[in-house]
């Protein structure tokens, strides 16, 4: 089965020559008969094209992370980050930028595992000390619940680099398969280059969820865009067809848009060994071998130190009970949390529309800074202060200042809850984290209040969780329906009602989405 396949756009399928050793285990997870009948149960009532966010599927599919954090994922190799400000030659330069992103993909957890949804007003944040002694600095923040957004930011002050984004998930029901289809961008600035990087991701499958392996896919079409330059990488990530080619495949190439001329050519596989071809020399070299690549997670504050709202803190009995295969509790866990965002939720549905703390909206052409120049308006969220020091120093010292990010930081109050604010830019109302020096940390001033334990309104045992993002709503307990398992593999080959669209963030490029059967 080809899942994600563009309609009419045949080469996105692999066209790798010859056939390669299946070592993709790690990508697959194998369902139980228990397993497979809840999953049956669930599926069985939905029609291809259906969206998810309100489903609830079984806890084993559940990666012990928030969404804020795996993001993260995107930062994780800094010894290929770290070179980009200091390469001067401009096609040089965004080869490596390239290179950096197809650095990112293999990083996951073995199988198929989906991050935990955040709440609304949730936030994460984190650092990297880098071989170098100095840092880089990420804060994250769930700037929206319907439809979902996380927008974060991202800085290695000493190397002149920054990140803005915002990533805009929609999950589909497609046939055997699930796709969740990663809208949004984000915009990498090389800032002593005064060069922006525009730059999308693949789209995600788990297939074989009611028969066979779960198996995880990346798929479609993604790019990497530098107006300042005039170049762009556009990557297919290549789904493996029912007879023909092979799992994990990439292709494309980088483009310069004035002359419309080919400058380089992809291939490979985005979990292994990925090849870069110079069309003007014939020169063809390895790029990225991800196979023995070493990944840099991020720290974070102990959980002691965290609010109540941040990711790790918020999910810890969560991703706990994940962790050991507990089940029941990981679901109880889960349902606390998301009853009390159903309940926030009702209460401030007489205050007006809810801000973030962290973020604010976009405004094209307001300004010549992040988020207000053209393309940018659709990160929809950018980070809401001033970072404009002339110094490393100085800007380490405003990005301290947003949020706690270090041990030993003085944390804010507990997030009060979302008040209704004006579309222009305020400061934050709880008091800003004290300063912390960049390589000198100290203690903890101050404990952050214990983990606040929230009442369950669950109704009997359980062993399923939300799928996508519930909570818009007050709880109330759904009406019982009686099962109605697919009994022949017709049921699976129906069209997609409707089809499937991932709309491109810039150009409105729309790609439509087809199972193989359809």
């Amino acid at each position: 089965m080809t899942l994600g396949l563009r309609r009419n756009t045949a080469g996105n399928r692999s066209s790798v020559e010859g056939d390669r050793p299946d070592t993709t285990a790690d990508d697959e997870t194998v369902v139980d008969q228990d397993q497979g009948n809840v999953l049956s149960h669930i599926i069985s009532q939905l029609r291809p094209g259906a969206d998810l966010s309100r489903v609830t599927l079984p806890t084993f599919i559940l990666e012990p992370r928030s969404m804020l954090e795996r993001i993260t994922n995107f930062m994780a190799h800094p010894e290929i980050l770290l070179t980009l400000p200091g390469i001067d030659d401009p096609v040089e330069r965004f080869v490596a930028v390239t290179k950096f992103y197809l650095s990112g993909w293999h990083i996951k957890p073995p199988g198929v595992k989906k991050p935990l949804n955040p709440v609304l007003g949730e936030t994460f944040t984190g650092y990297w000390d880098y071989p170098d002694n100095t840092r880089g600095y990420y804060i994250s923040e769930q700037t929206s619940h319907h439809p979902p957004k996380s927008s974060y930011f991202f800085m290695a002050p000493e190397h002149h680099i920054r990140v803005d984004g915002t990533l805009k998930p929609r999950s589909r029901f497609l046939g055997n398969s699930v796709g969740s289809f990663m809208e949004g961008i984000a915009v990498m600035r090389l800032l002593n280059r005064n060069e922006r990087y525009f730059i999308t991701q693949p789209n995600m499958y788990a297939r074989g969820i009611l028969f066979g392996k779960m198996k995880y896919e990346l798929g479609d079409h993604a790019y990497v865009r530098c107006p300042e330059l005039g170049l762009e990488a556009e990557i297919d990530f290549k789904v493996k067809g029912w007879m023909t080619g092979t799992y994990n495949a990439i292709g494309g190439h980088i483009k310069d848009t004035k002359s419309g001329k080919n400058l380089f050519e992809f291939s490979g596989y985005w979990d292994k060994e990925m090849y870069i071809k110079n069309l003007t020399t014939g020169k063809k070299e390895l790029i990225f071998d991800a196979s023995h690549a070493k990944p840099s997670y991020p720290k974070a504050r102990p959980l002691e130190e965290q609010s109540d709202r941040e990711s790790q803190r918020l999910w810890d009995k969560v991703t706990k009970a994940i962790k050991v295969a507990d089940q029941r509790t990981a679901t109880d866990e889960k349902s606390f949390i998301e009853d009390r965002q159903r309940a926030e939720a009702a209460e401030r549905g007489e205050h007006g529309e809810w801000r973030p703390k962290l973020f604010r909206k976009t405004r094209a052409g307001a300004s010549n800074g992040p988020g207000d120049l053209d393309g940018e308006e659709n990160l929809d969220w950018v980070i809401d202060a001033a970072i404009d020091g002339k110094t490393p120093d100085e800007i380490v010292k405003q990005v301290l200042a947003i949020a706690p990010i270090l041990p030993g930081q003085k944390a804010q109050a507990p997030q009060a809850e979302a008040q209704p604010r004006s579309e222009a830019p305020v400061a934050a109302s709880a008091p800003a984290p004290a300063a912390v020096s960049p390589q000198q940390v100290q203690p903890p001033q101050q404990q952050a209040p214990a983990p606040q334990q929230f009442q369950s309104v669950s109704q009997g045992p359980s062993n399923l969780v939300d799928f996508g993002h519930a909570g818009g709503a007050a709880p109330q307990q759904p009406a019982q329906q009686k099962a109605s398992p697919l009994n022949t593999m017709s049921d699976l080959k129906e069209p997609l009602q409707p089809v499937i669209h991932r709309q491109d963030s810039v150009e409105g490029f729309d790609e439509e989405f087809h199972d193989a059967d359809s």
